[in-house]
C-alpha cells in the first residue's frame, strides 16, 4: 500500500494574506481557489488549503525540505523583508541560521503566527 499526504488545512485569520505570504517567500505558484480554501501546492503535490478562521487560531509548525539553491532564495526574501527568523524552534538563537545535520535551517512566522521552518537536511541525516 502506498500512502502519501495529499493536503493539510491551515486556519487563519487572513487566508488571502497566509496563503499569498507562504507562495511569494517559498517561490512557489499562485494559491489557488479550491472552495472555502486557497491552496498552496509544494513540489511533491501536497497543499497547505489556507481557510479562513474567525476564532483564535491554533498556531502550527510547517516544515519545509528545500535545495540549497531554494534556501538561498528563500533566506534572501525573508531577509528582505526585515523578518526576524531563528535557528532554533524555542527561538533563543536570533537571526542566525543552523547547520544541523550538514544543511542548513532557520524558522520564521507567517502572518497568523504559524511557525514556519526551512531545512536543507532532513533530521538525522547527516553531521551533527
Amino acid at each position: 500500500m502506498s500512502i502519501e499526504l495529499n493536503h493539510t488545512i491551515v486556519h487563519t485569520s487572513d487566508r488571502e494574506a497566509s496563503a499569498n505570504f507562504l507562495s511569494e517567500i517559498l517561490g512557489l505558484a499562485e494559491p489557488r481557489s479550491f472552495g472555502p480554501f486557497l491552496a498552496v501546492e509544494t513540489a511533491n503535490g501536497v497543499s497547505l488549503d489556507f481557510m479562513a478562521d474567525p476564532g483564535p487560531i491554533a498556531h502550527q509548525h510547517y516544515a519545509f525540505l528545500v535545495s540549497e539553491a531554494d534556501f538561498d532564495a528563500i533566506f534572501e526574501r525573508v531577509s528582505a523583508r526585515g523578518m526576524t527568523y531563528w535557528a532554533d524552534p524555542a527561538q533563543r538563537r536570533e537571526n542566525v541560521i543552523n547547520t544541523r545535520d550538514g544543511g542548513r535551517g532557520f524558522y520564521f512566522l507567517d502572518p497568523s503566527g504559524h511557525f514556519l521552518e526551512v531545512l536543507t537536511r532532513p533530521y538525522g541525516s547527516g553531521a551533527a
